[in-house]
């Protein structure tokens, strides 16, 4: 018997037994949907994560002021050490060698006002490289450059959110706006960044989107520092040129803050790269035991598969004899009902690709969880289903293959 009439036999049985075979599907369609959408959520993740990093510079090492409270901040003052400077930042610029780029940064978090409007943001004084260094774009206008820098000028970059609380649609750019006691123009707005909803190390959650950024040496020179107790500046980037070397070099930069600041821990180090692996790690084994759990679901199908086979070859017992009777083969038995069993997979497979894409798409619309559907996830799903009819309908096959002739055309 060749394939072809192995394929239309098998059709056949499925079409004449359709609520049968449909019923027998369905371990196989919710397990391949399962397989799909699982993975989509856990590539979902972890591109969301890959992004929250690479927002922070995954080549960067970023030394971030301590939270501490005003007792606690007393004693380390009273131990002579006086919190991040510029000091530090010009130290780790010139003895780290791996260190190629350096950005300060001092912020506080106050209102900002435009006519009769107000909004809650967080005024971030940078120096002109912190645009390249933590991935920042312009949407419109310009960033603050060393001219600004230089002369101390009272010039703003928005985030995308604070200029479209302030200014709705309107263009932003030459515009006044008020900081405090400070008159502010308006010379870029940022393109929008994704909202940073977790805390990294001694990074604040935030939205990004409502900072403001001004010339650190504005910042320095015009606005008050939060606490008498607080360092000039709140945050130092520095920026390694190989990833390899920063573990390294944060070593190094360490030791150089401990004798700035005479051993006392009034700050934190935190290296994006090295908590993106380990990141990438964790989210490798959760990815294992998503598709874990959605593979036993394809495991049920086969078992049902399984069941429903061997209960057609009980069915089919007179069947199968006269076929023997008349010249079929063992092997053109077994071809059948494997084949039959593989097309119970295909179908049910091609069924829970449609719905395990369809499901993904679903979530990632009315929830706010993120998903991405991968070529290899639908790839692996539909080969597991179609290896399970084949690996669960081979001994019913086998046992339809062995019946006796004589005693199957007997059989009622």
């Amino acid at each position: 018997m060749n394939y072809s009439e192995n394929i239309r036999l098998a059709i056949g049985g499925l079409v004449e037994h359709k609520i049968r075979s449909f019923l027998t599907m369905l371990g196989i369609i919710f397990g391949v949907a399962s397989v799909i959408a699982m993975l989509s959520i856990g590539e979902g993740a972890k591109r969301e994560a890959i992004a929250k990093y690479q927002d922070l510079g995954v080549n960067n090492i970023i030394i971030r002021e301590k939270k501490l409270s005003d007792t606690e901040l007393e004693e380390v003052r009273a131990k002579f050490s006086q919190g991040l400077s510029l000091k530090d930042a010009k130290a780790i610029i010139e003895i780290v060698p791996d260190v190629t780029t350096i950005a300060s940064q001092a912020e506080i978090s106050t209102d900002v006002k435009y006519t009769d409007k107000s909004v809650k943001s967080t005024v971030i004084g940078v120096t002109a490289n912190y645009l390249n260094m933590m991935n920042y774009k312009i949407g419109r206008g310009d960033f603050i450059n060393d001219h600004h820098y230089n002369q101390k000028l009272k010039v703003c970059v928005l985030g995308a959110g604070v200029s479209g609380s302030l200014f709705g649609y309107d263009d932003p750019i030459g515009k006044m706006i008020k900081v405090e006691d400070q008159w502010l123009e308006v010379i870029g707005v940022l393109e929008s960044k994704a909202l940073f909803t977790e805390t990294v190390g001694e990074l604040a959650a935030r939205d990004l989107n409502t900072d403001i950024f001004i010339p650190l040496s504005t910042f320095l020179n015009r606005f008050n520092r939060e606490s008498a107790l607080t360092g000039q500046v709140q945050q130092i980037t520095a920026q390694v040129e190989n990833s390899s070397k920063l573990v390294e070099a944060s070593a190094l930069i360490d030791e150089i803050l401990k004798r700035h600041h005479f051993n006392n821990k009034d700050y934190n180090i935190v290296i994006p790269y090295e908590l993106l692996k380990q990141e990438e790690k964790e989210r490798q084994i959760y990815n294992f035991l998503l598709g874990a759990i959605a593979a036993i679901s394809l495991l049920v199908g086969g078992i049902g598969i399984m069941n429903i086979m061997l209960a057609t070859v009980m069915e089919r017992t007179r069947e199968i004899g006269t076929r023997r009777a008349i010249g079929a083969r063992k092997s053109d038995i077994m071809h059948q009902f494997v084949t039959e069993a593989v097309a119970i997979s295909i179908v049910g497979g091609i069924i829970g690709v449609f719905l395990g894409v369809t499901l993904s798409l679903t979530v990632s619309l009315f929830t706010e969880v993120s998903t991405y559907i991968r070529f290899y996830s639908i790839f692996i799903a539909f080969t597991f289903s179609v290896i399970v009819g084949i690996s669960f309908g081979y001994l019913p096959a086998k046992n339809a293959a062995n019946l006796n002739p004589v005693d199957s055309m007997r059989y009622e």
